[in-house]
C-alpha cells in the first residue's frame, strides 16, 4: 500500500505529511524549545522541577565538559545507564550537543549484557548511577570505556536534602553495593566545571547517528539499530501530528505549554524517549519521571500531586495501578491521553480502565527499528480496539508472503514498513542489516499482520512465536490475550512444544490471582473458549513470569527452560 492510501483516513486535525526538514538535528528541535519555553517547566522528579532554562543550561555545562576535559571527538559513543532521574535528559543532551552518539543503555542490565552492548557500540565514556557502579567496576576491564562520570540520586536536590537522599540510599537501604571506581568524576563535579565555558557548536545532518538503540535480544544477541537524527526528528513531528487530532471543543488534543505528561517507562527505551524527551520537548511541556513504577504506593503518590493530562504506559502497567486502592481517589479531570504500546493490550485492561478513568487507552505499534513508532489509533471514541491504528503521516505498511509477495487487504502476511523514521540499519552489522531492509527501503518486521480494507491494522502474532498444531497455526497473542479475561488469571504466557502427535501443542503458563485458581478451572475454561488444536496440552501454574523491563513476557526463555528439561 502506499502511503498515501491513508491519507484520508485520518481523524480531523492530523495532517497526512510532516516536514522533515523543519529542523536540521535532534539538538536543533532542544535548543529551539529551551529558548521558546524558557520559563516553563521541563522535567520534575524527587520534588525538584527543572525548567526549559535549566535544562539548557545543565546540559550546555555537560556538553562543554565533554568537549573541555576528555579527548572525545563529535561520533565517538558514550553510554548512559540511568533510571528515570534528572540526570538522563541533561546527559542524553548534553552528549548530543557534543556531537555523540548516545547509547541507551537498561539499568537492569546483567554483566553480561553490559559487556555486550559496550563492546559492540565501541563506547569510550560512560555515564551511570552509583547504584549499578559495581557492576560497571566489573564489566570495565573487558570494554573500551575511557571516561566515567558518576550520577547520584541527590545530585539535583537543594545541599541539605541530596546528601539526605544520598544517605538514605547508600546507608539506610543498602542500594549501592560496594565498588572502587576512583577514576569516576562525579556528576555535580562535570556541571560545576563545565558550567560557563562555552561550547564548541557541532555541524549535525539529519543523517548522522544519534543514537544506538539495542533491541530486545528476541532473537539472539541485541543488535545496535542506528537511530539518526533525521529518524528521531521525523518520528516526532509524526506523533506530534497525531497529537494535533481534534478535542470535543475544535482545538488540538495536546495544547503547547499546558499540558502534564506522567513518565513511568524507562526514558532509555525508545518509546518513552521519543513520546518524553523528543515530543514533549517541542510543545513545551512538563514531564513528570517515575524513578520506580514498581512501587506502585509512591507512585500513586506522585499521581495525587499533578493535574496531569497524559501518561504513557502498558497493560502490566495499568493493572498494577488499577488493582492499588488509592488508584480511584485520583483526580482523572485532566486526563486526555493515555497511550499503550511496548506490547499487546488487553482488552479487558482497556475497559476497566475507561471505566475508572474516563479516558480511552489508545493501542499503536512500533519497533526500535522504526524509532519506534509506526502506526497509532485516533483518540477517543474514534480509536478501535484490537487494532493498532493506522500508519503515522508519511508512512507506509504492506503485508508480504513468504515468497515476499504483497497480500490484498483482509489477507494476513509479515508486515512491512517503510517511512522516514525506519533506521539507517544495525551498527557494523550489514548482512544484518539487508535481511532486515530491502533495496526499496521497506523494513521486515517479523509480525504477522492484517491491514483491513479501512485501513486499521491487526497485529495477529510475531512470525517467531507462531505455533504450528497439526498444521493449523495458533497465535499465542490470541491463547492470552483470551485467558486473561479469566477472573483469576494476573498473567499468562503461551508457548509452543514439541509433541509426538501434533507436531507441536500448547504449553500455557498462569500466574494466578490471589485465592489461587485450579488447573481443572482453567482447562475447563479453555474447552469453552478454544476451538480443539488451539486448547492448551499443558498448564502450569507459576508465581511470576520472566519479563523485559519494560513488561514485555520473555516467551523465549520460557521456551529454553522447557527445552533444558528434556
Amino acid at each position: 500500500m502506499h502511503a498515501d492510501f491513508w491519507n484520508d483516513k485520518r481523524p480531523e486535525g492530523v495532517p497526512s505529511s510532516i516536514d522533515i526538514n523543519a529542523h536540521r538535528s535532534v539538538v536543533d528541535v532542544f535548543e529551539r524549545a529551551c529558548k521558546r519555553f524558557a520559563d516553563r517547566p521541563a522535567f520534575s522528579n524527587l520534588g525538584v522541577t527543572l525548567s526549559y532554562a535549566d535544562l539548557e543550561r545543565h546540559s550546555a555545562a555537560f556538553a562543554a565538559y565533554l568537549q573541555q576535559y576528555t579527548r572525545l571527538v563529535p561520533g565517538d559513543r558514550i553510554a548512559v545507564q540511568m533510571p528515570n532521574v534528572l540526570q538522563y535528559p541533561i546527559a542524553v543532551f548534553g552528549a548530543l550537543r557534543a556531537g555523540l552518539i548516545v547509547v541507551n543503555t537498561n539499568p537492569l542490565y546483567t554483566e553480561r549484557e553490559m559487556r555486550h552492548q559496550f563492546k559492540d557500540s565501541g563506547a569510550r565514556a560512560l555515564v551511570y548511577l552509583n547504584l549499578f557502579g559495581q557492576r560497571v567496576q566489573t564489566v570495565l576491564p573487558a570494554t573500551g570505556i575511557e571516561y566515567l562520570i558518576e550520577a547520584k540520586m541527590g545530585d539535583l536536590l537543594p545541599k541539605a536534602k541530596g546528601w539526605l537522599v544520598n544517605t538514605l540510599v547508600d546507608k539506610v537501604k543498602k542500594m549501592v553495593p560496594a565498588f572502587h571506581l576512583p577514576q569516576a568524576v562525579p556528576f555535580k563535579q562535570v556541571l560545576r566545571q563545565g558550567g560557563g565555558q562555552a561550547i564548541t557548536p557541532v555541524s549535525l545532518g539529519l543523517d548522522d547517528i544519534a543514537v544506538l538503540q539495542y533491541t530486545g535480544g528476541t532473537t539472539g544477541l541485541a543488535k545496535g539499530a542506528m537511530l539518526t537524527h533525521g529518524n528521531l526528528v521525523a518520528n516526532m513531528l509524526q506523533v506530534l501530528a497525531c497529537f494535533s487530532q481534534h478535542g470535543p471543543d475544535g482545538q488540538p488534543l495536546i495544547k503547547e505549554g499546558q499540558e502534564v505528561m506522567i513518565a513511568p517507562l524507562p526514558l532509555y527505551h525508545i518509546y518513552a524517549f521519543t513520546a518524553h524527551c523528543m515530543c514533549m520537548m517541542v510543545t513545551g511541556n512538563h514531564n513528570v519521571l517515575i524513578t520506580n513504577p514498581r512501587d506502585i504506593p509512591a507512585f500513586i503518590k506522585t499521581l495525587k500531586q499533578w493535574r496531569f493530562s497524559a501518561l504513557v504506559g502498558l497493560n502490566t502497567l495499568f493493572v498494577a495501578l488499577m488493582d492499588h486502592p488509592g488508584f480511584k481517589t485520583l483526580d482523572f479531570s485532566a486526563l486526555k491521553v493515555t497511550n499503550s504500546g511496548g506490547t499487546a493490550l488487553v482488552t479487558a485492561t482497556a475497559e476497566r480502565w475507561e471505566r475508572l478513568t474516563g479516558c480511552r487507552i489508545v493501542e499503536g505499534y512500533g519497533l526500535t527499528e522504526t524509532s519506534p513508532v509506526a502506526s497509532t489509533n485516533p483518540y477517543g471514541d474514534k480509536a478501535r480496539l484490537g487494532t493498532v491504528g493506522i500508519p503515522v503521516a508519511g508512512t507506509a505498511f504492506k503485508v508480504i508472503d513468504d515468497q515476499g509477495v504483497e497480500q490484498p487487504l483482509g489477507e494476513r502476511g509479515e508486515l512491512c514498513i517503510k517511512g522516514p523514521q525506519v533506521m539507517k540499519g544495525y551498527w557494523r552489522q550489514p548482512e544484518a542489516t539487508a535481511e532486515a531492509i530491502d533495496g526499496d527501503g521497506w523494513l521486515r518486521t517479523g509480525d504477522i499482520a492484517v491491514i483491513d480494507p479501512d485501513g486499521f491494522t491487526r497485529i495477529v502474532d510475531r512470525k517467531k512465536d507462531m505455533i504450528i498444531v497439526s498444521g493449523f497455526n495458533v497465535y499465542p497473542n490470541e491463547i492470552e490475550e483470551i485467558m486473561m479475561g479469566h477472573p483469576q488469571v494476573a498473567n499468562c504466557a503461551a508457548i509452543g512444544v514439541p509433541d509426538d502427535r501434533s507436531g507441536e501443542a500448547v504449553k500455557l503458563f498462569v500466574v494466578p490471582r490471589e485465592g489461587g485458581v485450579s488447573i481443572d478451572d482453567l482447562k475447563a475454561y479453555c474447552k469453552a473458549n478454544f476451538t480443539g488444536y488451539k486448547v492448551p496440552k499443558h498448564i502450569v501454574l507459576r508465581d511470576a513470569l520472566p519479563m523485559t523491563p519494560v513488561g514485555k513476557i520473555l516467551r523465549r526463555e520460557l521456551r529454553d527452560a522447557v527445552q533444558e528439561q528434556g
